[in-house]
């Protein structure tokens, strides 16, 4: 009487060979002539990203105020001062400023067929109040003010700005403004249209708008003079 062996108890991708319990599929050649060159796995790029695409995008308010809060925290150990943190942060926002210009002269360009560049400075700070806080910001700003004392000073007002919305600053550090960061944003656009200003941040705060921030800009001489001659 003759005797069969006992199936395997485990018999994977292999049904041929009952002896192995356990039998991988092998492994692709290497070099194969046929199948031609491999194509490399196709992953997102940012930088093969539309840019108009990409220009209602929002970016998590969460995300911002974690990374902006670090950067100021980065900062404050490596300066000497209030004054020097302020100007770092306007140092900052300034290498900032002059990419959004960049970013939305392009744009304003490949959308339009007849691209108007501003001449007159007012039309110039209303596109700051208005295009460049919502790119940056997502909403415009409050207000603009001019100075009732100096003819070189102007103002724009943002009751509840983005950047400070969720920074606590210490009591002993009540005159730091980490709104200088816009300040750069400022100086940096007004530059690359052809105003050059000392721009700054201050704090003023109200009952209704504790968070309340102007930030001051002051314009050369050189502004105040072309603005003459196209009067």
């Amino acid at each position: 009487m003759s005797s069969h062996p006992p199936p395997s108890r485990f018999s994977l991708l292999s049904p041929t060979n009952t002896s192995a319990r356990f039998s991988l599929p092998s492994a692709p050649s290497i070099t194969t002539a046929t199948t031609g060159t491999p194509k490399p796995l196709s992953r997102p790029n940012i930088y093969d990203r539309p840019l108009n695409k990409t220009r209602t995008a929002e970016v998590s308010a969460s995300a911002f105020a974690f990374l902006f809060s670090e950067v100021v925290q980065y900062m404050q150990k490596r300066v000497s001062g209030i004054n020097d943190l302020e100007r770092r942060l306007n140092t900052l926002g300034y290498r900032i400023g002059t990419r959004v210009l960049e970013l939305m002269v392009w744009r304003t360009e490949s959308l339009s067929k007849a691209p108007k560049r501003e001449i007159r400075f007012l039309p110039a700070l209303m596109s700051i109040h208005t295009n460049v806080w919502k790119a940056v910001f997502g909403k415009p700003a409050d207000a603009i003010e001019k100075s009732v004392q100096n003819e070189d000073e102007y103002m724009i007002i943002d009751n509840d700005p983005v950047v400070t919305r969720n920074i606590s600053v210490p009591r002993d550090m009540s005159q730091l403004s980490c709104s200088s960061f816009t300040a750069g944003i400022v100086e940096a656009v007004l530059d690359g249209l052809g105003f050059p200003a000392r721009v700054t941040a201050h704090n003023t705060p109200v009952n209704d708008f504790p968070l309340r921030n102007t930030i001051l800009i002051k314009l050369e001489k050189s502004v105040l003079e072309r603005e003459e001659l196209f009067k």
